[in-house]
């Protein structure tokens, strides 16, 4: 190797810690979340209160939770417009097959585990054996849960939505799992909050620290030269949309156990803000550059600014008009870091 192309690699190029930093994928979400936290916590006493912190947690957690796997999915190149629905489809199953079907709480909890696992497996195998588009292999996963959901509901239950699980044995187990609350400076915050963050740093170490996080910023930067160096690239496809499908089981069941009730379209629409959370976090649409911590800043942004909104009293529609504006924000933003970072490697 001469020393012109030593110096050309971008391994061994040296970069400034400041540049490291701005090249960052969560490093513009970062500076986003400072300034709505600041924007907002200067008009409302309420929303920089322990509860308010409370409330806009609770929100940012659970849009958080299915952005870091949605953001994995795109780093690997692909989306899952089926990933909110399926948060419907998940916790219905569990409640279905407790209060109607008589299954022990946990041997359902399973089940839908089991059956969320197969849905990932088939958007994946579909996407990697079709060769067509994942927006197009989802988005038909998407409309046939969106009907299987409220048809199977309606058949089972005569209504539109699943309750009781609340009275089944082993209810309070679950409840304390999923849907419990910690006391934090007398302000009740959610235990989903939790969950959150340890989901986020696991899979910010799978994607940073291991070949298999290798392989997801391989498989979306360049599948075809990635299988050509041994790269298991449709494996790593696979695994990803059944970790995607592996968290809508958990979000699903976080619903049901807090309530003991789900409702049949409960998800549907929320895949389109799990997108733009990653987005909003530093992944690329082209897939091969995002980051786990990035995507949970996103949900951060979101979360605060839909509370906020409210705790000013304004219009809550002006949330929508704050959705389309940060993504087209983001998305530019990411084009000029992607290419500041082509020219720093040069």
């Amino acid at each position: 190797m001469t020393a012109a192309t030593a110096t050309a690699d971008e391994r061994v190029a040296h970069v400034g810690a400041l540049r490291r930093v701005l090249l960052k994928p969560e490093f513009g979400a970062l500076i986003g979340a400072v300034i709505i936290f600041v924007f907002f916590a200067a008009q409302s006493d309420v929303f920089r209160s322990m509860s308010g912190a409370a409330n806009w947690l609770d929100v940012s957690s659970t849009l958080g939770l299915m952005a870091v796997p949605v953001a994995l999915l795109m780093i690997g190149g692909h989306f899952d417009l089926s990933a909110g629905v399926q948060t419907g489809t998940a916790g219905l199953a569990t409640g279905i097959m407790t209060t109607y079907w008589g299954l022990q709480l946990y041997a359902s909890w399973a089940v839908s585990l089991l059956l969320m696992l197969v849905i990932g497996f088939i958007n994946g195998f579909l996407v990697t054996r079709t060769g067509l588009p994942s927006f197009i292999i989802t988005l038909g996963m998407f409309l046939g849960l969106q009907g299987l959901n409220l048809g199977v509901t309606k058949q089972v239950t005569n209504t539109v939505q699943v309750e009781n699980l609340d009275l089944v044995p082993g209810y309070h187990s679950l409840f304390n799992i999923l849907g419990s609350t910690f006391t934090l400076g007398h302000a009740k915050f959610q235990i989903a909050i939790i969950w959150w963050i340890g989901f986020t740093a696991i899979a910010s170490w799978l994607l940073l620290k291991t070949r298999f996080g290798n392989w997801i910023f391989a498989t979306g930067g360049d599948p075809t030269a990635s299988k050509n160096v041994g790269v298991r690239t449709d494996r790593t496809t696979i695994s990803l949309f059944m970790m995607t499908s592996a968290m809508a089981w958990f979000v699903g069941n976080t619903q049901i156990a807090r309530s003991g009730t789900i409702q049949a379209q409960v998800g549907i629409g929320q895949e389109l803000y799990f997108i733009v959370a990653a987005v909003i976090g530093g992944c690329l649409l082209t897939g091969g550059y995002g980051s786990a911590i990035g995507a949970s800043l996103g949900a951060l942004i979101f979360g605060m600014t839909q509370v906020g909104i409210i705790n000013v009293n304004w219009n809550s529609d002006w949330f929508k008009l704050f959705v389309g504006v940060m993504l087209l924000l983001a998305v530019l933003a990411n084009q000029y870091v992607r290419r500041f970072a082509e020219q720093v490697r040069r």
